[in-house]
């Protein structure tokens, strides 16, 4: 080998150039893994707790995890089928809470009553999220004349589609780890 000397010691300078980076690319690949970890256990937490995009970290996770081996066994096809899989969690999670208050009797005002209720709730936290998008249906069915039984029950069914959405979230994030898993180590 060109590059050995004859007691095997590397004898070109552009080998010990290149072996005095190699702690660096160790270092580079340690600190993408635990950032990585960050991300995963954020993510999961995420995915329950208000606030925090779970899906969108537990993919940025996967995504540091691939770059930390070199997208060797996990390339950008997989991502990018992980990135579908985000997209498809979040509108899932959208929609179930709009689905879930026309599966129950929620006409037009009611669905907009519940997307308000829903944005102002992210400003006051966990109860401002389960109960915001109730109130905002109740007030929404109200405000367009129907009865406060017919009301309360469009809101509950926001509160089925937002459970519904959640467990979904829940199912594509395993989902999505379980995608990165099997095609890493198979």
């Amino acid at each position: 080998m060109p590059w050995l000397s004859s007691r095997g010691q590397p004898s070109d300078k552009k080998f010990k150039a290149s072996a005095q980076y190699l702690p660096l690319i160790m270092e580079t690949s340690t600190i993408l893994w635990l950032a990585s970890a960050l991300l995963l256990i954020t993510g999961f937490a995420g995915l329950l707790l208000p606030g925090l995009p779970g899906v969108l970290l537990i993919f940025a996770g996967l995504v540091f995890a691939a770059w930390a081996e070199g997208f060797v066994y996990v390339g950008w096809g997989t991502l990018t089928i992980l990135g579908v899989l985000t997209a498809a969690a979040y509108l899932i999670d959208f929609l179930g809470g709009l689905l879930g208050a026309r599966r129950f009797g929620a006409g037009k005002y009611g669905i907009i009553g519940a997307a308000i209720g829903t944005i102002i709730g992210l400003m006051f936290g966990l109860p401002g999220i389960i109960i915001g998008p109730f109130a905002g249906a109740v007030g929404g069915e109200l405000y367009a004349q129907k009865d406060l039984r017919t009301a309360s029950t469009a809101g509950f069914g926001v509160w089925i589609g937002m459970a519904i959405g959640i467990a979904a979230r829940i199912a594509v994030a395993f989902t999505m780890v379980g995608v990165f898993v099997v095609v890493r180590f198979l």
